[in-house]
């Protein structure tokens, strides 16, 4: 069973310098453990065994984070190349449903992978309507990157249910805010470096077990031996019985980086996290008189075709990002509001 032990408070006295920083959604910030853990190690002389018990120490976490078995987690380094790995594996003239707009790297491998599989887009709000018996896979982030949007993921994975689709979620917006149970669905890919303030280049993969039997191990390299140690050469090492024979090779310094991040919100209390960074997104919708969204995000994006209201924040010191003609700011358990605040103003005058 998850122990929460961390408030929002607690994990927001982990960082540093943090003002006007509104772009978790782009990239987190580090942590004063993360620094310190990569500044040690680049100091130290390289540890192959340190490096492996650190990995797994990040797998543990990752587990822990998603609430799946640790044995039902593979390491990576980016989200598309975990795609790609499904892709290979889906059944020549396969369909793969998607929302309209949704992240490049979720959906370029499957639209080139060829052998005739088709990617079919619908918009998010009529997804799990959009599913029927020729749909092999549906394929959706749970928080939208561009917009913050959240998906009614409940009512998307019953709909693949009943039509015996499989499901894929993207979960790289939303762990770290968001209470997810990477249980629920067939496969769950999410990279670190956003909510979760790890170093780019730690990404994982969960797979359920019946899932993980269909699929062929694609990047398999030594990390993915049963051993690793002893499967360095030659072709007739064994393959590791959990899903760490889809292991890639991991990024060392970057594992080292992300342990103590991820640690941290291993501890911490979701559900508090997720009242804390959407109430301060609602603060902000507020001020400005935005709606508010059907589900709660601390993701807020708004027409901005020209570009002024992004400038506008830029000058007052605000750290945000523009997708698709918005501008989108994003809350994280490093803001406060005062946040709120200097972007409000700096938007209002």
């Amino acid at each position: 069973m998850r122990t929460t032990t961390l408030s929002p408070d607690e994990l927001r006295s982990a960082f540093s310098g943090t003002r006007g920083y509104l772009s978790a959604c782009s990239t987190g910030l580090p942590t004063r453990d993360t620094r310190a853990a990569v500044v040690a190690d680049l100091d130290a002389r390289p540890d192959l065994a340190h490096y492996a018990a650190v990995t797994e120490r990040c797998r543990a976490h990752v587990a822990r984070l998603v609430s799946v078995p640790t044995d039902r987690v593979a390491l990576g380094s980016q989200t598309s190349v975990m795609v790609g790995l499904l892709a290979a594996s889906l059944r020549d003239g396969a369909t793969v449903l998607c929302p309209e707009g949704e992240f490049s790297s979720l959906v370029m491998p499957f639209a080139h992978a060829g052998r005739g599989i088709r990617v079919r887009a619908v918009p998010l709000a009529g997804l799990a309507d959009a599913i029927g018996p020729d749909v092999d896979l549906v394929a959706f982030s749970i928080v939208q990157s561009a917009t913050g949007e959240v998906a009614d993921a409940d009512a998307i994975v019953a709909a693949a249910r009943r039509h015996g689709a499989r499901t894929l979620c993207d979960a790289t917006q939303a762990v770290g805010w968001l209470p997810v149970d990477a249980g629920a669905y067939d496969a769950l890919v999410c990279h670190t470096y956003k909510w979760l303030c790890a170093p780019r280049g730690v990404a994982f993969l969960t797979l359920s077990e019946d899932f993980a039997a269909s699929l062929r191990p694609i990047h398999a390299g030594w990390y993915a031996g049963e051993d690793p140690w002893a499967a360095c050469y030659g072709t007739d090492a064994s393959l590791a019985r959990s899903a760490r024979r889809f292991d890639v090779s991991p990024t060392w310094q970057a594992m080292v980086g992300a342990e103590p991040a991820l640690a941290m919100f291993a501890a911490a209390d979701p559900r508090a996290l997720h009242a804390r960074v959407t109430g301060l997104a609602a603060a902000f919708r507020s001020r400005l008189g935005l709606p508010e969204p059907l589900r709660p995000t601390p993701i807020v994006a708004w027409p901005d075709l020209d570009g002024a209201d992004l400038a506008r924040l830029t000058a007052a010191g605000v750290t945000a990002s523009g997708r698709r003609g918005n501008a989108r700011v994003a809350f994280h358990v490093f803001n406060d509001e005062a946040d709120v605040e200097l972007a409000a103003r700096a938007l209002l005058g």
